[in-house]
Parts: structure tokens; C-alpha cells; sequence
């Protein structure tokens, strides 16, 4: 379906993921950087908790795709050694400590899972659409529980979970939204399963609430969208000799240091770049652009590529030192009424935390 515009001409949908709607939230210049820069500036070195958390979601994967005689405990230990991504760690030793505690806490996860429950999806994309935006995203897990369907998103960042994270994420009410539309089976109930403690929380939706929440990515879409036009309106008038292009060797207001060539960001005029300004603050360190934007490194410290690493102890540690409060395994609740946590809350919280 197309939205029309004041003119009456069919308007283009905004097309997106859920990463891409937190992105404009989270920082705009990030956003133009990554969605609309083009060649996009290039981005600093991998992250060493994103490597921890790509391995254990691929392994998690693969397990489901095993024979049902396979997906035992030591089989996704086994998937989590042959798939361990190396990057961004220290050295050789410590990539090889983090293997062993990811393998450590696959095998425990595994081990709570029934191998004869068929999910519905793994790595499932769904997608669906308004009049406003096409979105589309990719379900770490979706399972089948009575008549319903439950989205499943696995978490291996530092910070333990509350209700709260599952309750505020727009990306795992859209994943409902387009489940249900998708499987044409009602789905209200969203979980974030933490590996590191070992707990889960869950949300209950209503329809109104994941109506909210769609609602909420339609504005966000909208604001983006005016932007996004605005740019390439912008950059095709560059592009024909009629404004000014990004030149080498000095980088613009944009942002980013005089890093030579084609490493500097894109040079655009003042009011595109207010269009997309920064957001500095403590989530700065571990952003991929931090180089190519000095409001961001003066707001917060350099970040080392293992940073993002909890401090090492064993499972049962991280459980009882950091998560009290997650004495039961699972938090359950049901949204009852608005509340208006915002989704920049919570991305930021999601980067900084790893995942």
C-alpha cells in the first residue's frame, strides 16, 4: 500500500528495519553515516562483545538445524567452538578464555531446551507494512506455545535484563506484529533469553500496546523519511555539478578527523548537516563513526575493541553478583497501560551493555 502525498502523487513507502528506526533515535549522523553516506565512511575495529554475541546466536542457530538426535548440550558446544569468531580481542589467549565461556553457557542454555519443540522460525525474517512504512526484520527464534506464537531474542550483553527492556523494545513488538500477520496466529508475548545469567524476561502485549508501538515506528519512519528525501535531493544536485561534493583530504562539519582520501566522511552544506545532527554522550565510545566525529569523542572517552567484555568470572557469578533481583528465572508481566519509556533508552543500553 502507498501513502499519497499533498500533491496526490502515490508517496514511496519507508522501507526499514527496526535497527534502522533506532538508528535515527539513537544519533541521526550515525544514521546518515550508515543508511545514506555513500561510499559510507569507513568504520573503526570490531568490537570483541559483538564477535561473543554473532558466535553464540549463530551456534543457537545451527543447533536448531541439527537432527533432532543431535541438539543435545555438547553439540552446541561443539557448533559454538567451530564457528567462534576471533575478532577484536586482546590477543590469542583471551579470544580463547571468551570461547570457553560461550561454549559454557550454549551447552547450560541448551541444555533447558526441549530438542523435540519445533520452533516455528529460526532466523526468521518476517515483515509487514502501513500505509507508512514497509518493515522487515529477523526473529532469533519464534516458537509455537497453545495457540499462540512467542518471539524469542537472545541477549550475551553484561547488564542483566528487567521487564522493562522487553516492554520498551519497538523491535520485538514489530517482530509480533509481523509474526502474527505473517503466521496468521495471534502473537502477543515477547522474551529475552540472557545466557550469561541464565534468565529470561517476558512481556505480555496487548493490541493496544503493539499498536503504540507501530505507531511510534510510523512517526520515527516519517521524520526520517523527510530527511532522508531531504539528503538526496541534496546529493543529486551535487551530483550534476550544481552544490558542493565531499572533498578529500579534509573532513567537513559533519564531522571526523583529516584522515585523507576517501576515509573522510561526505562534505555537506549546514543545513543538511543540522537535518542529521549528533547526539553526544556516553554511547559515543562505541560507536563505529567515533573517528569521523569529534562532538562524539569529546563527549566521551576512547573505547579498546575488548571493552565491552564483562570482567571474568564464572556464570553462576555474573547471576548472583549483578542479578538479584532475577532470583526467579523469569520476570513475566502484562502491559496493562501506556508507559513511555523511550526507544533511545533502551538502544543505548542495548550498544553500551553489547548486546
Amino acid at each position: 500500500m502507498e501513502q499519497l502525498g499533498l500533491d496526490g502523487m502515490p508517496k514511496r513507502l519507508y522501507t526499514c528495519t527496526p535497527s534502522r528506526l533506532n538508528a535515527w533515535l539513537d544519533c541521526r549522523r550515525r544514521y546518515r553515516f550508515t543508511y545514506l553516506d555513500r561510499p559510507a565512511p569507513p568504520k573503526g575495529p570490531p568490537w570483541a562483545h559483538n564477535s561473543v554475541g554473532a558466535s553464540v546466536h549463530n551456534a543457537l542457530a545451527a543447533w536448531w538445524r541439527e537432527p533432532y538426535e543431535r541438539r543435545t548440550p555438547v553439540m552446541a558446544a561443539v557448533l559454538l567452538t567451530n564457528g567462534w569468531l576471533r575478532e577484536g580481542f586482546r590477543d590469542e589467549e583471551q579470544s580463547a578464555a571468551w570461547r570457553d565461556r560461550a561454549r559454557e553457557m550454549v551447552s547450560a542454555y541448551a541444555g533447558t531446551l526441549d530438542p523435540s519443540d519445533e520452533p516455528v522460525g529460526v532466523e526468521r525474517t518476517v515483515a509487514t507494512r502501513t500505509p507508512v512504512i514497509a518493515v522487515s526484520g529477523r526473529v532469533d527464534r519464534l516458537d509455537r506455545r497453545g495457540d499462540e506464537l512467542v518471539v524469542v531474542d537472545y541477549k550475551t550483553g553484561r547488564r542483566p535484563l528487567t521487564t522493562d527492556d522487553a516492554r520498551s523494545s519497538i523491535a520485538l513488538a514489530i517482530y509480533a506484529i509481523a509474526s502474527s500477520r505473517m503466521m496468521r496466529r495471534p502473537c502477543h508475548r515477547v522474551e529475552l533469553h540472557h545466557l550469561p545469567t541464565a534468565s529470561v524476561v517476558e512481556w505480555e502485549h496487548t493490541d493496544e500496546s503493539l499498536g503504540r508501538h507501530l505507531r511510534r515506528a510510523e512517526e520515527i519512519a516519517l521524520e526520517a523519511a523527510d530527511a532522508d528525501e531531504a539528503y538526496r535531493a541534496w546529493a543529486g544536485h551535487a551530483a550534476s555539478g550544481g552544490g558542493a561534493r565531499g572533498r578529500g583530504g579534509r573532513a567537513s562539519s559533519s564531522g571526523g578527523a583529516a584522515t585523507g582520501g576517501s576515509t573522510a566522511p561526505r562534505e555537506v552544506p549546514p543545513e543538511i548537516d543540522r537535518l542529521f545532527a549528533p547526539e553526544p554522550g556516553p554511547i559515543c565510545s562505541w560507536c563505529d563513526f567515533r573517528r569521523h566525529c569529534p562532538e562524539g569523542r569529546a563527549a566521551s572517552p576512547d573505547r579498546l575493541p575488548w571493552d565491552g567484555l564483562a570482567a571474568p568470572q564464572s556464570q553462576e557469578t555474573v547471576a548472583q553478583e549483578t542479578a538479584p533481583q532475577q532470583a526467579v528465572p523469569r520476570q513475566v508481566a502484562r502491559e496493562t497501560a501506556p508507559q513511555p519509556t523511550s526507544a533511545h533508552e533502551a538502544v543505548a543500553r542495548d550498544v553500551s551493555d553489547g548486546g
